[in-house]
């Protein structure tokens, strides 16, 4: 199992705890990228979103592909998931981005793509934003693009959305990055499964997850393709079980906070779900209690053996205060697995 973390660049994974001790200056998220790499930590999702929709639009929301480069420079082998929505970022710019960062770190940039759900956030940006399914044609016509510059010497495309004509990108890593989907509709399972190499799930738990690893696993096959398997969830690891349900109840306290809950409607309107998600789990950001990663470490070693044996590479987490809290995992979950 490898273990990764959410770069905090919103300031917080919580929508009910104002504070949670999580800077957004650099100095706080290079001691943490820093001390994720001595804690035993493999892998650091930089989310992108301009808007924050976790403690408020009007709040701090940092820019992922500019800080990547920063925390590329100070770490020596973590790797980089790298957030990117295709009606944000033209696939060939993107793909010069990368191939310069892997200048940087070698072999250690990776691509989390996502297809837009945040229609406000794109009407104030200026960007263009699609219906369900036309956002996730446009995202398979950006992976083909982008795949074809990683790895032919010249590339001319004529689609839809995109044009180029004998475009040349050099240098080009010497493994193209891994691109890891997520998504739950029928057309992003179609897109990701055509395109993706990884695919990461909110945290169902593990029976669940193992079906959908079977299911990937067939649709990955009919295009002739393996899939790596991550799942994501919130991290709340005490002495005690009663410690650990105590942090938990104090995360749950929803209270009308008309900032940090307004993209609420907006994300349920905007995304096709398997399953309905409550204002309570709305609380704590991308459903990270449905994994059940709470208790004493014995317990969550046992829920991540369990994800594992559905078939799960990596977990992807979430953590509140996160460096004390990434210190702690690492000390007695990571180092005890």
């Amino acid at each position: 199992m490898r273990f990764g973390y959410w770069m905090p660049v919103f300031g917080g994974w919580l929508r009910n705890v104002r504070d949670e001790q999580m800077s957004v200056d650099w100095a706080y998220l290079k001691a943490l990228a820093v001390e994720s790499e001595q804690a035993g930590f493999d892998l650091s999702l930089i989310a992108e979103l301009n808007l924050n929709d976790i403690k408020g639009h009007r709040a701090p929301a940092l820019d992922a592909w500019t800080l990547a480069p920063a925390v590329a420079a100070v770490t020596e082998r973590l790797e980089l998931m790298l957030a990117v929505r295709p009606n944000y970022h033209s696939p060939s710019l993107t793909a010069k981005a990368v191939s310069t960062l892997d200048t940087i770190a070698p072999g250690r940039t990776s691509l989390n793509v996502v297809s837009s759900w945040w229609k406000d956030e794109a009407t104030q940006y200026g960007a263009p934003f699609d219906v369900h399914d036309a956002r996730y044609e446009r995202t398979d016509e950006w992976l083909e693009v982008f795949s074809r510059l990683m790895v032919e010497d010249e590339v001319t495309h004529a689609g839809p959305r995109y044009a180029l004509q004998g475009c040349v990108l050099q240098p080009k890593p010497a493994v193209p990055p891994t691109v890891y989907m997520g998504g739950e509709s029928r057309k992003a399972k179609e897109v990701i499964s055509r395109r993706g190499s990884a695919y990461v799930m909110h945290g169902d738990p593990p029976d669940v997850i193992a079906e959908k690893v079977r299911d990937m696993n067939a649709r990955a096959a009919e295009h002739g393709r393996t899939f790596q398997y991550g799942v994501s969830g919130y991290v709340i690891v005490r002495d005690s079980e009663a410690e650990a349900q105590d942090e938990l109840a104090r995360i749950l306290d929803v209270q009308a906070d008309p900032e940090a809950y307004a993209s609420y409607q907006d994300f349920l309107a905007g995304s096709q779900l398997e399953s309905q998600v409550s204002l309570e789990e709305y609380s704590v950001s991308n459903r990270g209690l449905r994994a059940g990663l709470v208790g004493t470490p014995a317990q969550v070693i046992e829920r991540i053996r369990a994800y594992e044996q559905a078939g799960v590479d990596l977990m992807l987490l979430q953590f509140s205060p996160q460096r004390e809290e990434m210190a702690r995992f690492g000390r007695d979950v990571i180092s005890a697995y």
